[in-house]
């Protein structure tokens, strides 16, 4: 697979309960009218952006069994986040590890720092 700008991002390989969000810049709000005031980011260390990628979700413990049978990927089982990619997230800071890919900056953010996702969907 050859690498372009539109799809970068789709080799990066999130794990577990953990979402990548690309942080929306302060004074930008969305359709429905959401938006964090750049003095609430500041105060409340609170910042919001958009989901680009999510993990697998909560990894559930499977009893040791000896089935040869069965192959590798069949024996982990998930639980899915809520996030889906493309949603807005408030999440906060504190939980959230900052990292620079390719000159841009997101957030790491494990789904428990999430406060609220606004998803844009038909009602």
């Amino acid at each position: 697979m050859h690498i372009t700008p539109d799809n970068r991002l789709k080799k990066l390989i999130v794990i577990g309960d953990r979402v990548l969000i690309r942080p929306s810049r302060p004074n930008e709000k969305t359709e429905s009218g959401l938006y964090l005031p750049p003095g609430v980011q500041e105060r409340e260390k609170v910042q919001q952006g958009y989901v680009i990628r999510t993990g697998p979700g909560y990894a559930i413990p499977t009893p040791p069994e000896d089935e040869s049978w069965k192959q590798p990927e069949e024996q982990v089982k998930y639980i899915p986040l809520q996030a889906k990619e493309g949603d807005l997230a408030i999440f906060l800071l504190s939980g959230a590890t900052e990292v620079m890919y390719e000159g841009e900056k997101y957030f790491i953010v494990p789904q428990s720092a999430i406060l609220m996702l606004e998803r844009e969907e038909e009602l």
